[in-house]
């Protein structure tokens, strides 16, 4: 073995010395790799909304297309991978959830607003445990649960159909038939599949148990209520009713054709019809539940009833959670015995139920540019001018009374005319308005 001289020998202990990591160095690399994994876990729960981003000609199922898919964890893959023919569905519930929230918040200083290209659609803001994270994954997993519901109703899934449960004649004599949403199977696969990134990390820590708590407030696997079916006898009453004016409508046509002065009006109907929707219940959508009934018989009578039940429109789905966003509570993490809890901040406030929305964090101000963390800021949005107290309100939306007022040519539908059967005919109007937004 070569024996170097003294200045090399201490010139090789040098070296070495610089190349082997100190434990202070191990300690640090250790923690920036622990942040950089729980960073990438924040980031990855929503993630799968960037399947939004995808063109409709891609496809998103199989072996080889599920594991090219950016956004996917682990466990979402393998989601796809067994059951493919759901995934167009869930790329249809990221664009509900985008077209919902920029609606819901079209008025708010977070506006939803997308970035404009990667993984992470609304930027780091969703990393943060704040209420507009909350909101999202309650309205995202609820999506999910809606967009596969009507796969199912549709018959564009091999694994599921109609609920052939609700069958037979019901105590308020009506016989359930038609295809009721199988909402059972769509709540089932957005827990397996929305709520796979929290379980994979576990539920010891605060941001997954905020993120499945939100996750289940916009979903539950309840039947309809009660209150709907006890309102079949106010559709009973519409239906006959429509039954009236529907011979109104028929002998105000005959008086018109012999040239007889028209006296009727006119009502345009269908027998077909919706019961009215129920008080808000505790689920976002289940409870939520409408049920739809059509009349069969010799002219409409009504002898036989038949009705199904149907999920309500996505559109009331993002008004409850809209309101249970502006109702959220804060929370901490609490140990309760041998398990860990999320308990308001503030001991004064009572305990979240399963219908709240819940958040770590409060929420950034939203007024300045910060495109690192995906946020636009307030500069030249529009704004309303004549309220102060309203939530698109010009001071609240600019920050302040910083915005300027100026004049715009729009162009608005004007003039619009019933056409018998069945369309709204309108002409084009150019106006001058009066438009308000925030100064750059």
């Amino acid at each position: 073995m070569r024996v170097l001289p003294p200045a090399q020998d201490h010139l090789a202990d040098r070296v070495t010395s610089s190349l082997m990591p100190t434990v202070s160095s191990v300690n640090h690399t250790g923690r920036l790799l622990l942040l950089l994994l729980w960073a990438t876990h924040l980031s990855m729960a929503t993630n799968w909304l960037s399947l939004m981003r995808l063109p409709r000609s891609r496809p998103i199922s199989g072996v080889g297309s599920c594991g090219r898919l950016r956004g996917l964890s682990a466990g979402q893959v393998g989601v796809c991978r067994a059951r493919g023919e759901v995934m167009e569905s869930v790329r249809r519930a990221a664009e509900m959830v985008i077209e919902e929230c920029q609606h819901q918040f079209r008025n708010r200083r977070w506006n939803c607003s997308t970035t404009p290209r990667g993984i992470n659609v609304f930027g780091r803001v969703m990393n943060q445990g704040t209420r507009e994270a909350a909101f999202m994954h309650a309205l995202s997993s609820a999506a999910v649960a809606v967009a596969v519901t009507r796969g199912c109703s549709r018959g564009e899934l091999e694994r599921c159909g109609c609920d052939r449960k609700v069958r037979g004649l019901s105590p308020e004599g009506f016989q359930w038939s038609g295809c009721s949403d199988n909402l059972s199977y769509g709540v089932a696969f957005s827990q397996t599949f929305v709520d796979e990134p929290e379980r994979a990390k576990g539920t010891s820590s605060g941001r997954p148990l905020m993120n499945i708590h939100n996750n289940e407030a916009g979903r539950k696997s309840e039947l309809v209520s009660d209150h709907d079916v006890s309102l079949f006898w106010v559709s009973c009453l519409v239906l006959v009713l429509t039954e009236v004016l529907q011979h109104v409508q028929v002998l105000h046509e005959h008086l018109c054709s012999v040239g007889q002065e028209c006296k009727f009006p006119l009502f345009p109907l269908d027998v077909t019809m919706s019961l009215p929707p129920t008080h808000p219940q505790p689920q976002a959508i289940l409870h939520n539940m409408q049920v739809e009934c059509k009349c069969h018989g010799v002219s409409g009578s009504c002898e036989l009833r038949t009705c199904w039940k149907v999920m309500p429109p996505f559109r009331r789905v993002g008004v409850v959670l809209k309101e249970r966003f502006d109702g959220a509570t804060e929370v901490r993490l609490t140990r309760v015995g041998s398990r860990t809890a999320l308990l308001p901040k503030d001991s004064q406030v009572k305990p979240p139920s399963a219908r709240d929305l819940v958040y770590l964090a409060p929420s950034p101000d939203f007024c300045k540019l910060d495109p690192e963390n995906g946020i636009p800021g307030t500069a030249g949005r529009r704004c309303n001018g004549t309220s102060r107290l309203a939530p698109d309100g010009c001071e609240l939306v600019c920050c302040g009374p910083g915005f300027r007022a100026g004049r715009a040519e729009v162009v608005q539908r004007c003039s619009c005319k019933f056409s018998w059967c069945c369309s709204v005919r309108c002409q084009q109007c150019k106006n001058t308005v009066l438009i308000h937004t925030c100064r750059e």
